[in-house]
């Protein structure tokens, strides 16, 4: 899926949200199937956390890892490693709310799909 999205703050924003869905998705999937297979909350909260942060953050996590730890020695070998990244000014700030924002996702989903929080909303309906 290539998305065109804005550069700066406003981009990072854009993926964070986009994160946030994957999250919120990858939960309520997941959380099918722990109920079925009657695995405990701790799996079906976890699990989709790791599942939506390797879906929503892994390509730019991957290309900070990659930045820092290869020795771009000269400015060739740099060019070419930025040349792949959508606005590598703000690949750390997109990161982090990438990865902020597929944990939100979860947790929105957890409280969303949770049967402690349905009973709690149907008690205090009135």
């Amino acid at each position: 899926m290539n998305l065109e999205l804005h550069y700066g703050l406003l981009g990072s924003l854009e993926a964070a949200l986009i994160a946030l869905a994957v999250g919120f998705v990858v939960f309520s999937l997941w959380w099918q199937v722990c109920r079925r297979s009657g695995l405990s909350a701790g799996h079906a909260i976890a699990w989709p956390c790791l599942a939506a942060v390797a879906i929503g953050a892994g390509v730019d996590g991957w290309n900070l890892f990659y930045l820092g730890m290869v020795q771009l020695e000269s400015p060739l070998y740099a060019r070419l490693a930025l040349a792949g990244i959508h606005d590598p000014d703000q690949l750390g700030t997109r990161v982090v709310l990438e990865v902020a924002g597929a944990l939100v996702g979860v947790g929105l989903g957890w409280r969303a799909f949770s049967p402690r929080a349905t009973a709690r909303d149907d008690t205090h309906g009135d």
